[in-house]
């Protein structure tokens, strides 16, 4: 699926709209390949900062955001829009496996946590879940407390 500028044209207006931000192009364009049969996927951004622009702008119904990206993270992101009142719901994507890491995207306003090994299998009933507003926890059983790494 092409992305011009960042955005990727929407074409069911009853499918709900995803905007994705991390700073790889890889993730992002497997992200969109994972979503694109169910989810009408609005927009692309690599940056918290183009995240906050993005947000703003679409008004999406989904935000799937990179916990650790350049000029602002992910997790300070999901906190400027939960504060600014965006309905949005969350789910923050990670390759860390703390139980600290987990609490804090809760804390930022996020209603899941899906850890980026766990993307083909967890993503889509993640989306489905916060649309419920039901939160999601990937791969319960490899998040460990910090204590114990």
């Amino acid at each position: 699926m092409p992305i011009e500028h960042g955005i990727v044209a929407a074409n069911d207006s009853r499918r709900a709209r995803v905007l994705v931000a991390d700073d790889h192009q890889c993730l992002l364009d497997r992200v969109i390949a994972i979503l694109a049969a169910e989810f009408s996927v609005i927009g692309a951004v690599r940056d918290g900062a183009q995240l906050l622009e993005a947000e703003a702008t679409l008004q999406p119904d989904v935000l799937v955001v990179d916990i650790s990206m350049p000029v602002m993270s992910g997790l300070e992101a999901t906190a400027r829009i939960r504060r600014r009142g965006s309905h949005a719901a969350i789910v923050c994507l990670t390759a860390h496996h703390e139980s600290e890491v987990l609490e804090a995207a809760f804390e930022a306003g996020a209603l899941a946590f899906v850890n980026k090994t766990c993307l083909a299998h967890d993503l889509v009933p993640a989306i489905r879940a916060v649309l419920e507003g039901r939160r999601f926890v990937s791969d319960a059983d490899a998040i460990v407390p910090a204590s114990r790494l």
